[in-house]
């Protein structure tokens, strides 16, 4: 049983490796032998009743697995909330939102049905699984649930329009790249029109591939972009810690894991030496500090126009947008699919119990 996550379960028998993970009534499973995961199905087959299928669907995500590595996409799912919502007519979108957007309250405007704005962003959000593109679009969105206005409409009106235009879009995962973990994290200070709180834009990569992002307002009003983006880090350093524990289960250790940020004068803050400079943050952020002097992280800058993290805080233009979004590995099924023949490196299922 894994140590942090108890639904994980591994079994090494030689050098084989059988994996597997169980969601209420079902399991996936996979492993680097046919025997191995033939017994386990036999086995689990005595035990309950069960039907298998190939790992092509799971929980309403679509699963290609190719020679340099797996492809994981909701195009069916996409093509479903957008026949919902009656986005067939609209005119596709290049960006899920305009760098010219501004959202507030909105209180004078006119207020529409909570119940269909709720089911837009809550189909939205779901979509974010393995589109991390509009993760900050539908983040955004979603705050003003409450008492919604036109105004929002249009905004998630647009993050369909832009779905139209890329239904195929999914995460890459590729089989070559190496296990190493890196991070980055930005701040939009004081971004919200509201409350004039920042947003934490933070992703981890397992070499090459995505494997956790996120787009969340600040608990906190920082005081200056250094306090916003020293949060940022100290958001993405907890994600890390979550990360090697869970890792370590598959024998992973990770020692001072890169955590790329842009700003300079927060890197500074590693250091109690500005402590003049600091007191007034709130003190469950410093623990940063106690994991970068324990060398479980390590803070380094990276220019701006590097920073992956910068697509899960603002508006973009297109071309930065479509670079990053390149970046994090997010492709069309077509260009996933032509990097290798279809063929499965481990043995895969997915069982459904009774």
């Amino acid at each position: 049983m894994g140590s942090v996550d108890k639904t994980l379960f591994l079994l090494s028998r030689g050098g084989d490796t059988l994996i597997v993970q169980i969601y209420v009534d079902d399991i996936i499973f996979g492993g680097s032998s046919h025997a191995l995961v033939s017994s386990f199905a036999e086995q689990m087959n005595r035990e309950f009743e069960m039907s298998l299928m190939a790992p092509q669907f799971f929980l309403g995500l679509q699963i290609k697995q190719a020679l340099e590595g797996t492809f994981v996409h909701q195009a069916k799912y996409t093509r479903d909330i957008l026949k919902k919502f009656n986005i067939g007519d609209s005119k596709p979108m290049t960006t899920p939102m305009s760098t010219n957007t501004v959202l507030d309250a909105d209180e004078d405007g006119e207020a529409m049905d909570q119940k269909e704005f709720r089911g837009m962003i809550g189909s939205l959000l779901y979509l974010t699984a393995t589109r991390p593109d509009i993760q900050f679009a539908v983040c955004l969105c979603a705050c003003y649930q409450a008492s919604p206005r036109t105004s929002h409409r249009q905004a998630v009106k647009r993050i369909f329009r832009y779905l139209k235009f890329t239904p195929e879009l999914g995460l890459w995962f590729s089989l070559g790249s190496s296990l190493s973990l890196r991070g980055f994290s930005d701040a939009d200070h004081a971004g919200c029109r509201i409350d004039r709180k920042s947003t934490s834009g933070t992703c981890q990569l397992l070499g090459t591939s995505l494997v956790s992002w996120s787009s969340r307002k600040q608990a906190t009003i920082s005081l200056s972009t250094t306090e916003a983006e020293y949060i940022a880090a100290a958001s993405c350093c907890s994600q890390f810690l979550w990360m090697k524990a869970t890792l370590s289960d598959f024998g992973l250790r990770f020692e001072k894991i890169p955590l790329l940020v842009d700003s300079t004068s927060a890197i500074s803050l590693r250091t109690p030496v500005l402590h003049s400079r600091t007191k007034h943050i709130d003190v469950r952020f410093h623990f940063l500090r106690d994991h970068y002097e324990k060398g479980d992280i390590d803070l380094v800058h990276v220019a701006y126009e590097n920073q992956l993290a910068d697509i899960f805080t603002k508006p973009l233009e297109f071309g930065a947008f479509v670079r990053l979004r390149g970046e994090l590995g997010v492709e069309g099924v077509d260009n996933a699919l032509i990097k290798g023949e279809i063929e499965n490196q481990w043995t895969g299922l997915i069982a459904l119990l009774v």
